[in-house]
């Protein structure tokens, strides 16, 4: 994970090396060689984010890139806010791993899990939870990625017990995913007001336009950050709905660190997205943004 960069970009090797001291975190070890800490959500989260910044310093060496929006999924949130102007970078990196260890904390006394469900329209999947909800059972839509593709949230026991429920209701697949969180939904109560005090006190006043997981819009104050990025925790990720809000007004889009969110949207939009993934990726989106 991010080795291309490191090993490839001056600026992305001074930001992992910059990062590993003001963390106390060997990132070479974390990002680069196997090991347990990647499996747990505070180091997970430092990981992502950092990758996703070293592809974002990689590029803006060789280009002067200047987006008119940037968004994330969930996560990605985060580091789209730091490209932004949001979060020094590493002051998001730390802010990330408490995150992570909020997140656990709150999972760890309760058997959290999450479950992809296919095929079937929002509608459907929302009633479902609300079915459930009425019985007494904690399933929540959490992410919607595109149609057709929604992550529901909740206790694994009660999400095992609703997967015949989904499939009876036409799913192609309800599948539990190997998650020891359940993110997005009113599970993690406690966790979205523990990072507001955190975010208190490391968001800038303003900064560049960002699109809110949770309600689709532009936001570029701290004040609603605040707001958006603590309600995140405890609300869907409206991903698709992010895509389709600014499509009109964009030209095409880059994802840094990763190609998932290239595959959710050629089945949002028509519009090119470039995954910088690796060093030799910049290649082709200088071809595009230059």
């Amino acid at each position: 994970m991010g080795l291309s960069f490191y090993e490839n970009s001056s600026k992305a090797k001074e930001l992992l090396e910059r990062a590993s001291e003001y963390c106390k975190i060997d990132f070479k070890h974390l990002l680069f060689e196997e090991n347990e800490n990647l499996n747990k959500s505070e180091f997970t989260q430092m990981a992502i984010v950092l990758n996703s910044l070293m592809a974002y310093e990689a590029l803006k060496e060789q280009t002067d890139l200047c987006p008119k929006y940037s968004l994330g999924h969930s996560l990605g949130e985060f580091s789209a806010l730091a490209t932004q102007g949001a979060f020094d970078f590493l002051d998001v990196i730390m802010l990330v791993n408490k995150r992570g260890q909020f997140m656990q904390e709150d999972c760890s006394k309760i058997e959290a899990g999450m479950m992809v469900v296919l095929g079937l329209e929002d509608q459907v999947v929302e009633e479902l939870c609300q079915k459930a909800l009425n019985d007494g059972k904690n399933i929540f839509a959490a992410n919607y990625n595109c149609d057709g593709q929604i992550v529901v949230a909740g206790l694994k026991p009660d999400l095992a017990s609703y997967e015949n429920e989904f499939k009876n209701a036409g799913a192609k697949r309800a599948m539990l995913l190997n998650m020891s969180v359940a993110s997005h939904c009113p599970l993690l109560k406690n966790a979205s007001m523990r990072l507001s005090r955190e975010l208190e006190l490391v968001l800038k006043d303003e900064f560049k336009s960002v699109v809110s997981n949770v309600n689709a819009k532009v936001y570029n104050d701290k004040s609603q950050a605040l707001t958006l990025l603590s309600d995140q925790l405890v609300k869907p990720v409206l991903y698709k709905q992010s895509i389709k809000a600014i499509d009109d007004e964009v030209d095409f889009y880059i994802e840094f660190g990763a190609s998932v969110l290239k595959g959710l949207n050629k089945k949002i939009t028509t519009k090119e997205t470039y995954a910088l993934s690796k060093i030799e990726d910049i290649e082709e989106i200088l071809k595009v943004v230059k």
